[in-house]
Parts: C-alpha cells; structure tokens; sequence
C-alpha cells in the first residue's frame, strides 16, 4: 500500500502532480527567512555579477556557474545591472537564483530535501526511481528526472505561477540540452534533432500556446513534474515576491548513466545526495 500518496496521484505524475501542503508552515517559513537571510548577506562587491539565463544567445557558463555544484551561490537577473555593471536594483531584487548546493550545505534546506520522511515516502510510493538522488540540472541516460517544486509564498497568475502543457511529454520531443562545452568553452545548446524537427516543433508549440494549464499554488504545495513535460512561467511583474525552492530527483547507477556533459558534476567532496536511507532500494 502506499505510504503517503493516493494511487490516483501516482498515476498523475507521468504528466504533473500538485500536493497541497507537503510543507508544514513552520517548515514554509524557515525556509522563506533563510532565503531572505542568505540574500542579506550578498555581498555584490566579492560577486563576478554572474547572471542566470540559459537563452539561445546568451547563456551562463563561466567558472562560478559551472563550479556551484557543491557550494551556495547567487545569479542575478539578466536585466539586473546598468550600463556601468552596477547594480539597479536593492541586491534582495537583483538575485534570479541561489544554487547549487542548498541541499546539502545549509542545515534548514538539507532538512526539508534529505532528511525528510514524507519525501522519502513520496518516493517509496512512485516507484519512478531505485535509488534516487537529489541534484539541480541533469541529464540520464534512460530519461529519469523529476522535478520537485516548492512555493513558498502564495503563486498567482500576477508574480509568475507555473503552467504545464498536458500530454507534452508523450507529443513533444526534447529538441536541444543545455550542456558543457569543454575546457574554457563555457556552456551552450546542443541539439538532439534535425532542424527541419526543430522547426516542426517550433511551430506546433505556437499553435499549443494556448493549451497550457496554470496551477496557483499556497506557501508548502510540492509541484512534481515529470522531466520531458513542458512548463513554464511568466516574467514577475507585480509588486510581490515569489520565492520558491527547486530540486530534481534522477535515477542513480547502475540504474542510469549520468551524462558527462551535464554542466552540472558531482565532485570527489560532494557526491549526489541519495534520498532514501543508506541501504535501501526502491524494488519494482
């Protein structure tokens, strides 16, 4: 029998599958005031002003992005500095993104990811993965993320909820993978189709556009989104803030083979944090 999730809930995760409240919010809050306590100690004069953006023509790729795996960083907003590179905005405004060890280095994060039953329940009872670990961006050979997303302030269709396009992932092929270039290359695309499938794509994505679903989410709701579905949200434009916390769970070896070319790598001093207790496998 399943521990935490109901059978009709397991069968939705092959598209999208919203859990209210999964964060208790004692857990929602702390979370929230060590986001906002990490952003007060930002120090914009010791930071690179790395931005955040994976874009066709202007993607992130220097040394502290692709270095972040084991540590806590902050990338800025793409529109974030002036023509002189400086800040335009109060630097709590400026951050896209803190990454990429959360998960493991600070305490109230780890809690929530790693040390946290009803995940380990979550995980139990899919059955998507043997021996899951948890990352930020990847890429498995067979196909195995899930990602894991956690509102936590109230996501409306005004500060950039997220929308999903059902059945995406059974009509919708993965046309390109952001991964490293090579030594001192930095990062770019590199694609997985031909470009007259790239086009095709492109064009009935825009006859999709208006198909997509958007699910408002309360502070603590879970969203898991299976890996190949398509989603997104808008650009924040309303006075409020819309601080989430994101990680990904993959299959681990020998279940799945992970791609030397993900930007993102573990290290010999932080391995991928498996999410079930020591000895355990998931059977199915």
């Amino acid at each position: 029998m399943p521990e935490f999730l109901s059978q009709s809930q397991i069968d939705q995760v092959t598209v999208y599958l919203v859990i209210p409240s999964f964060l208790a919010p004692g857990e929602t809050q702390e979370l929230l005031q060590r986001s906002k306590d990490l952003l007060d100690d930002f120090d914009p004069a010791t930071h690179p002003l790395t931005k955040f953006t994976t874009g066709d023509d202007d993607h992130v790729g220097d040394d502290y992005f692709l270095d972040s795996g084991d540590k806590i960083r902050y990338f800025l907003e793409t529109d974030a500095l002036d023509k002189d590179g400086k800040l335009n905005r109060e630097k709590q405004k400026a951050v896209n993104k803190i990454g990429h060890g959360l998960h493991e280095l600070d305490p109230a994060f780890r809690r929530v990811t790693l040390e946290n039953d009803r995940l380990r329940s979550l995980v139990r009872d899919l059955k998507f993965h043997h021996d899951p670990v948890a990352l930020q961006s990847m890429y498995t050979d067979p196909p195995s993320a899930l990602g894991c997303w956690i509102a936590l302030e109230k996501c409306t269709a005004l500060n950039g909820a997220l929308s999903f396009l059902p059945g995406s992932h059974k009509t919708t092929p993965i046309t390109k993978r952001f991964v490293r270039l090579g030594p001192g290359k930095g990062t770019g695309f590199e694609a997985l189709v031909s470009p007259a499938e790239e086009k095709a794509v492109q064009e009935r994505s825009a006859q999709d556009a208006g198909k997509y679903v958007m699910e408002t989410c309360e502070p603590g709701d879970l969203v898991l989104i299976h890996g190949s579905v398509l989603h997104k949200s808008e650009r924040n434009t309303s006075p409020n803030t819309r601080f989430a916390y994101t990680f990904h769970l993959i299959e681990s070896e020998p279940y799945a083979k992970y791609d030397e070319k993900n930007w993102l790598q573990p290290t010999k001093e932080m391995p991928f944090s498996r999410i079930l207790p020591q000895g355990e496998i998931n059977e199915f």
